[in-house]
C-alpha cells in the first residue's frame, strides 16, 4: 500500500479552458495502472475546449450543475452526485454554468502502452452559440 504524495493545484491552461479552472491531480497511475482521475473546479462560465479520450472519459458532478456538450448540439446538465460517461472518441465539452462554480471528479485511462494514441486529444475552442445552447436533462 502506498499514500500518494499531493500535488500542488494546477490552473488550467488557456489553450484548453475558456475562465478560469483548477485542479488537483488525485492520481495519475504508473504502470500497470493506467487509471488518470482529477479533481477540477470551474468558475462561473468557465468551459473546457472540445476533446476526446482515447478510452473514453467518466464526470461525477460533486457541486454546482454542469454543462456536458456534444457535437450534435446537445448540451446536457449534470446535477451532483450524477455521473456521466464520455465513449472513447466522442468529442465533448464540460463546464460550469455562468452563474454558479462548479466542480466534478474527472476519471479516464491512458491507452494501453504501445500504442500511438494520446490520451486526450485537445480540438478548438467552443463557441459563445455552442456554450449558450439550450439545455436538456439525460436522454
Amino acid at each position: 500500500m502506498e499514500f500518494v504524495k499531493q500535488q500542488p493545484t494546477g490552473k488550467g491552461p488557456e489553450e484548453w479552458f475558456t475562465g478560469d479552472v483548477w485542479f488537483d491531480v488525485l492520481y495519475a497511475g504508473a504502470e500497470p495502472s493506467r487509471m488518470r482521475a482529477n479533481m477540477v473546479r470551474f468558475a462561473p462560465g468557465a468551459h473546457t475546449a472540445w476533446h476526446h479520450h482515447a478510452v473514453g472519459q467518466t464526470l461525477h458532478v460533486v457541486a454546482g450543475v454542469a454543462l456536458i456538450g456534444t457535437r450534435d448540439g446537445t448540451v446536457f446538465e449534470a446535477h451532483p452526485g450524477e455521473t456521466v460517461t464520455c465513449p472513447p472518441g466522442e468529442d465533448h465539452w464540460h463546464g460550469a454554468t455562468a452563474d454558479r462554480f462548479m466542480q466534478h471528479l474527472a476519471l479516464w485511462e491512458a491507452p494501453a502502452p504501445g500504442g500511438d494514441r494520446p490520451e486526450t486529444t485537445w480540438l478548438e475552442k467552443v463557441t459563445e452559440e455552442q456554450y449558450a445552447s439550450p439545455r436538456t436533462r439525460a436522454r
